[in-house]
């Protein structure tokens, strides 16, 4: 596993610059991934073809708590963030305290911002700091709620 990948926002910022100077296009894009299951793979497959660098940012273990309540997450921020490192398409990960990314995407400024499909345009935010948004099909019938659902009906 790569932890060269997990960077903190100070350290990202700095990356960002030599790589934007080396007209690099930078794609970014964020969540929870509480439980990493196949729609977040392909997601972040699609992503990287959009740039040369992907960014992956998710939610702190208390953000992801007050957006999701309070069992969640269910896997702790320290091991989501290898979990991502160590999937290829992902060139880093960091993590963020807020409720959404709008204050790191106002210091990051990549050139795309990939959301899913369940996501209006009008609803995504940060856009106004990126050239481009791209808003990815989701994988019918995979979410980590889908997944928290069946594993309910089986195993209570």
């Amino acid at each position: 596993m790569d932890n060269k990948k997990i960077c903190s926002i100070k350290q990202l910022v700095e990356i960002i610059k030599h790589l934007k100077a080396k007209k690099k296009k930078i794609v970014f894009t964020n969540g929870c991934f509480d439980l990493i299951h196949i729609g977040h793979v392909s997601l972040f497959q699609k992503a990287k073809t959009l740039g040369d660098v992907l960014i992956v940012a998710i939610n702190s273990d208390k953000s992801l708590a007050n957006l999701k309540g309070p069992k969640r997450p269910l896997v702790p921020q320290k091991d989501r963030t290898k979990l991502l490192a160590a999937i290829t398409a992902i060139d880093y990960v960091v993590v963020f305290n807020e409720q959404t990314p709008f204050e790191l995407l106002s210091k990051l400024k990549p050139d795309v911002l990939v959301k899913g499909g369940d996501y209006k345009i009008e609803d995504i935010v940060g856009r106004e700091f990126v050239k481009k948004v791209y808003r990815y099909p989701l994988v019918e019938g995979k979410s980590t709620s889908n997944l928290i659902k069946l594993i309910v009906e089986r195993y209570s």
